[in-house]
């Protein structure tokens, strides 16, 4: 009698492991690329009610945007005197999770500033950016990075020219912030040398952006973030300007 073999053979075994890893390779990408694009659509959701509540804060102050604020770390985010655009429109969203994008993962400088906060949210209160020439400045009020302002600015729901193509707000970080992209840190101011180095990769086919007239969508390149509006006159991000204060000599640097 012939006695019947039992397991399998190191071939064998070699054979099937290959084809697992095979099968790995395949699919971690293809389980990568689907969580993020979970968290994209979760971002612009986000980016959309913001924008909603954007609107009804506009329509009970007779038209007029929010006081501006940004960066403030002191106090930080959840304390008690923080002061922030999402502080103004808590009111109106009702949750601060939704000023969290699952795409925030905090950058270099977060952790600096507020110790412990790995995300925008923790340390600022908001994954999102706020437009600064779509907001109303006030004197000895707004400020950024815990400095006031030292001039004002009413803008007014009727003086945007180009409501649909003018951003109120975007997500913190996209991927072409990059110094592989913006050679020098010259652009747009994030992926620096020394101590003041913002960047951090989120994500890797852009962010999401809210517009005037309350639609959203994702951003995926420097191109489109660039070509839209910035201000209420319809000055583009990446318009070229003359202004001795824009650092970068676009409307960007001026009014992001």
């Amino acid at each position: 009698m012939q006695r019947k073999r039992i397991g399998f053979t190191l071939i064998e075994l070699l054979v099937v492991i290959a084809i697992i890893a095979i099968l790995a390779a395949i699919l971690f990408p293809v389980f990568a690329q689907a969580k993020e694009a979970a968290k994209k659509t979760a971002c612009v959701s986000n980016s959309r009610q913001i924008g909603m509540a954007v609107n009804m804060y506009v329509q009970d102050a007779d038209g007029t945007m929010p006081i501006f604020y940004a960066y403030n770390s002191q106090p930080a985010a959840g304390q008690p005197g923080h002061k922030g655009v999402e502080v103004l429109l808590l009111p109106y969203c009702k949750n601060k999770e939704v000023f969290k994008s699952p795409l925030d993962a905090g950058g270099p400088y977060t952790s600096i500033d507020v110790p412990g906060a790995d995300t925008y949210w923790k340390a600022y209160g908001s994954s999102y950016r706020f437009t600064q020439c779509m907001y109303t400045v006030a004197a000895g009020e707004s400020s950024s990075n815990n400095t006031p302002y030292d001039f004002s600015r009413v803008v007014n729901e009727s003086s945007i020219e180009y409501s649909a193509e003018t951003r109120i707000m975007r997500l913190e970080m996209f991927p072409f912030f990059s110094r592989t992209v913006d050679t020098g840190c010259a652009r747009y101011g994030y992926d620096c040398d020394g101590p003041y180095n913002y960047y951090k990769k989120w994500g890797s086919t852009g962010g999401s952006m809210i517009f005037a007239d309350g639609h959203a969508k994702h951003i995926s390149n420097a191109g489109q973030f660039d070509d839209t509006r910035i201000n209420p006159i319809g000055n583009k991000s990446g318009e070229a300007t003359t202004d001795p204060n824009a650092w970068s000599g676009t409307w960007y640097s001026l009014c992001d």
